[in-house]
């Protein structure tokens, strides 16, 4: 029984890697939603926002993505930024154990001007070109850059930034054309085990993470060049193939804790995790790190299951409901009313969508989205992508939402009208560069009152 709780306690640490790297290979072969297939050191760029049905997607969003995965194997890149004059864009940088460690946006010390970031690879230390505008020291040779583009000004807009995204080498070298292959003999309930052996050997962890995972030498995780799984012992293998099934639930209970609570919720520390890797646009102070190191790992696997490549709270919030104030499921054949008392303390802009639910598990998302916009703090427009309208505030500065169906007879309701989808639906409420009344939780999200 040791080796099956050992064997769980690795699914778990390891999960993030094997989940983040699958994802990586996927875009390089078979692209995802509207990104298409793309090798590594280029951006595939999305003509809409990404479906919430998508792999790396769990929440709304209505910004478009630009996502480049990045090889440093065979040394730094250049990455060229455009000037970011938009309400709301962001680079997110993201290590291939799912850590967060970089952002170019609002909150880089340059701001969002122009111009190109050295982004190195692990131990580099060669000579920083001239006129780069910073260094972005890379924790693995392999990282993917999401960029987040909102949609004011239009699609034209848009366009015009992803073309400007370039990724350039600036040192001789040999690159990967694909990920480092686990044995193809090795059976498949025994395949994560062999993705994360041979994962973890080319990716390793921070220095810490690697004294946790050298307990993991009893399961053959910590074996060099043949895999030890391709005939491996029947008693190691009951040993795996339960283990997994226990970390798996694991991750699945702590990700549903939440999903069927009375009204809201938000977890604006979800990925809080990263606690050895800050760059630039990171904020490295206690509040953003989980102070005990195990219990990431487990927070860190749900965050790789229901939020790939999420971003940290003070980039963006994601407030989530399924149910009424008064814990019924939210479904299309009843009506419901929000009332925000003010705009959203969302310094970058907010937007409230509807999703279809249907088979909705906490990891997997279907159906279609219907979308309001919201403003930014200068009255610029977010959200044009989705649903596309203006929501009319009242004299007192409120603003009454109706979720449902059917167009409301009333014409002032209908300004403020989200249509709701047939059947259970889920309501997302997402939040660029959040107040800090969303933050320390002192901000009241409206009640989602059912009406009829």
């Amino acid at each position: 029984m040791e080796l099956v709780a050992l064997a769980a306690e690795a699914y778990v640490y390891g999960y993030p890697l094997v989940r983040d790297l699958s994802v990586v290979e996927g875009a390089m072969y078979t692209g995802y939603g509207p990104l298409p297939p793309t090798p590594f050191n280029h951006f595939a760029h999305a003509d809409r926002p990404v479906p919430p049905d998508t792999p790396f997607v769990s929440v709304g969003d209505d910004t478009v993505r630009s996502v480049a995965h990045l090889d440093l194997s065979g040394g730094p890149v250049l990455l060229h930024v455009p000037g970011q004059d938009s309400a709301y864009r962001v680079l997110q940088f993201v290590d291939v154990w799912t850590d967060n460690f970089a952002y170019v946006g609002r909150h880089c010390p340059t701001g969002t001007r122009a111009g190109d970031w050295l982004v190195v690879p692990p131990g580099w230390a060669g000579r920083v070109p001239d006129g780069v505008l910073g260094v972005i020291d890379a924790p693995t040779s392999v990282v993917t850059v999401v960029g987040r583009s909102d949609c004011d000004g239009g699609a034209e807009r848009v366009r015009a930034f992803q073309e400007q995204l370039t990724v350039t080498y600036v040192e001789p070298g040999t690159h990967r054309t694909g990920l480092p292959a686990p044995d193809p003999d090795v059976p498949e309930p025994l395949r994560f085990f062999e993705q994360l052996r041979v994962w973890m050997a080319d990716f390793p962890p921070s220095a810490p993470d690697r004294a946790y995972q050298d307990r993991f030498q009893p399961l053959g995780l910590l074996e060099e060049g043949a895999s030890p799984y391709v005939r491996a012992d029947p008693v190691l293998v009951r040993a795996l193939t339960e283990g997994a099934a226990r970390g798996g639930a694991r991750v699945e209970e702590a990700d549903r804790a939440d999903a069927v609570r009375a009204g809201w919720v938000m977890q604006p520390h979800l990925f809080d995790y990263n606690l050895d890797h800050h760059g630039v646009g990171t904020i490295d102070s206690p509040e953003w790190r989980i102070a005990d190191r195990e219990a990431s790992y487990l927070t860190r696997a749900v965050a790789a299951r229901s939020a790939l490549w999420g971003v940290h709270g003070y980039e963006a919030v994601y407030a989530r409901a399924l149910c009424d104030a008064g814990g019924g499921r939210l479904n299309g054949a009843h009506s419901y009313v929000l009332r925000f008392e003010g705009r959203p303390p969302a310094e970058a802009g907010w937007s409230l969508a509807a999703y279809d639910g249907a088979g909705y598990d906490g990891a997997a998302y279907d159906g279609a989205a219907y979308g309001m916009a919201g403003y930014d703090v200068a009255g610029s427009r977010i959200g044009e992508s989705l649903a596309g309208r203006v929501p009319a505030y009242a004299e007192d500065g409120s603003l009454t939402v109706r979720v449902q169906r059917e167009r409301p007879d009333d014409p002032v309701a209908a300004v403020n009208w989200l249509p709701a989808p047939d059947g259970d639906f889920r309501l997302v409420l997402r939040l660029c560069a959040p107040g800090a009344g969303i933050l320390d939780g002192t901000y009241g999200l409206p009640a989602v009152e059912r009406v009829r």
